[in-house]
């Protein structure tokens, strides 16, 4: 039987959404400490080897937080397709963050850093809530903010800062999982409000 895509829509919200957040958090984590420890060349390699490798790394982490994006026995889902096009979209923008880095290699964490997060502005339109903007907003806003006060800690400000984004971007989407949850058994149990 054939699914709507408003039930696939559901079916794709109804996941948990760790997996590539984790990696995100990971990435950026070791960005920063390599802006710390490492001379800015090493930096602008972590960048961009690191943000490159962040899908990778989430299909690995999938695994073990019961999302398993492999799994090829789950019915084919259009949003999981989507949701691949915001992530070639993202990647597409380096055509944006090349050039600025080519005149000002700085700009680089700045750059990359915004554009790898337009991705949750589509996510958050596809599961109805508003994780994504607040993600995306936040993270544009803080980021370019960074970039102009604290010039000379680019490579370590501004990862760190979307650090601290995810952390709180994952409470947030398994604070959401958990009232889910709770509303579907409240349902279930006939103790929910209608």
């Amino acid at each position: 039987m054939k699914r709507t895509l408003e039930e696939q829509r559901i079916e794709f919200s109804n996941q948990k959404f760790l997996a590539t957040p984790l990696a995100g958090l990971i990435v950026w984590t070791i960005i920063g400490f390599a802006g710390i420890f490492f001379s800015d060349f090493i930096a602008v390699w972590t960048i961009f080897i690191g943000t490159g490798s962040i899908v990778y790394l989430g299909l690995f982490l999938s695994k073990f937080t019961g999302e398993n994006f492999l799994d090829k026995s789950k019915p084919k889902n259009e949003f999981d397709n989507l949701f691949l096009f915001t992530a070639g979209q993202a990647i597409l923008v380096y055509s944006i963050a090349i050039p600025f880095f080519l005149l000002d290699y700085t700009s680089l964490p700045m750059t990359v850093g915004i554009l790898t997060g337009l991705m949750w502005l589509p996510f958050s339109w596809i599961i109805k809530h508003w994780v994504g903007i607040f993600h995306a907003l936040t993270r544009t806003i803080v980021l370019v903010a960074l970039w102009y006060l604290l010039p000379e800690y680019r490579f370590i400000a501004i990862p760190f800062a979307i650090v601290l984004l995810y952390i709180v971007t994952l409470f947030i989407l398994k604070t959401r999982t958990r009232n889910k949850f709770k509303n579907n058994t409240s349902a279930i149990n006939g103790t929910g409000t209608s």
